[in-house]
């Protein structure tokens, strides 16, 4: 099991491809796991002649659980949040990306790609703007700036997200209450067939379940504040990635990153909510690819538009 110590904790970690290619590193969102990220996202990207990382953030899946920080108050929390009180966190997101870096440190990778989802686009805005030095670019996909005043989740997705989850020794009630969460921000116009996303919910259920650490994820974003300041100071390359029906980050987080970020590229996508579905991944992949690639023989200069991507972004996988 590949295991690398960053920050005195263990932090699980996959590569796929040739790591003699430029190297992408994939941070996950909110209660995810390294394997989240769909094989065949992961594929499309190897294959396209990158050296792929995914890993556990910290507080999830295979790296450690910091379980001795106890259960957050997450009614609390909120409150404070709605009264703009100051919250106290176990750690931030910008500890989660030092943990990034630290990955990148572990496996003598001097500078990388840095791709985040959600949770995983903030803590990637984060690394492109404290360790430019150690980012070729960022893809920030279904992600926000924080800043106050964005439109909230939709009712449902609140709804999901907020649910208590059922009891973690009924293995099947807690499927089914992630599989309906899925259902309820996934992509509409890409559902995941009903068989397939419970298979794919089990595998992650059945390699790690930690709902408590989840709220102090949770708690970790909310004690972290906007990034603002950080967006509109950042010089990385910058591709922005999201859904026009995400239920629960809606648009107007994505654009407001684009906005902030000088010459940064934003692509919205039809009928994509709050997940990566399969048939977006030669869309998702292709856009992710002319990126980087583009970041490379222009390091200092954003790209101005993607016109001549989107022909490559209907064909399948290499």
């Amino acid at each position: 099991m590949p295991i690398a110590k960053v920050n005195e904790l263990d932090i699980w970690y996959d590569t796929q491809g040739d790591p003699s290619h430029p190297p992408i590193l994939l941070i996950v969102g909110l209660g995810m796991q390294a394997v989240s990220w769909p094989e065949s996202f992961c594929r499309c990207l190897v294959e396209r002649g990158f050296y792929v990382i995914r890993f556990d953030n910290r507080d999830n899946g295979l790296s450690t659980h910091l379980d001795h920080l106890g259960k957050p108050n997450t009614l609390l929390a909120v409150l404070k949040l709605a009264l703009r009180m100051k919250l106290a966190a176990g750690y931030l997101l910008d500890d989660m990306a030092r943990d990034a870096v630290g990955l990148l440190d572990a496996l003598q990778i001097r500078q990388a790609h840095v791709v985040g989802a959600s949770m995983g686009g903030m803590i990637a805005q984060i690394v492109a703007g404290r360790y430019p030095e150690r980012t070729l670019s960022l893809t920030s996909i279904m992600s926000t700036s924080g800043r106050r005043g964005l439109p909230p989740p939709t009712r449902a997705a609140r709804k999901v997200l907020f649910a208590a989850p059922p009891d973690p020794l009924n293995h099947e009630g807690v499927i089914a209450h992630f599989v309906r969460t899925m259902q309820v921000i996934g992509s509409p116009a890409y559902p995941t067939p009903p068989e397939a996303l419970r298979e794919r919910v089990a595998r992650t259920v059945q390699r790690s379940l930690d709902p408590v650490a989840t709220t102090r994820q949770l708690l970790a974003i909310g004690a972290s504040g906007d990034r603002v300041a950080l967006l509109e100071a950042l010089r990385v390359p910058t591709l922005v990635i999201h859904g026009k029906a995400d239920p629960l980050v809606p648009i107007e987080g994505g654009r407001d990153v684009a906005q902030l970020v000088p010459g940064a590229v934003m692509h919205e996508i039809d009928g994509m909510g709050h997940d990566l579905p399969d048939q977006l991944n030669p869309q998702l992949t292709a856009l992710i690819a002319a990126h980087c690639r583009a970041a490379e023989l222009h390091p200092q200069a954003q790209p101005s538009a993607y016109s001549d991507i989107d022909a490559d972004a209907q064909l399948a996988c290499p």
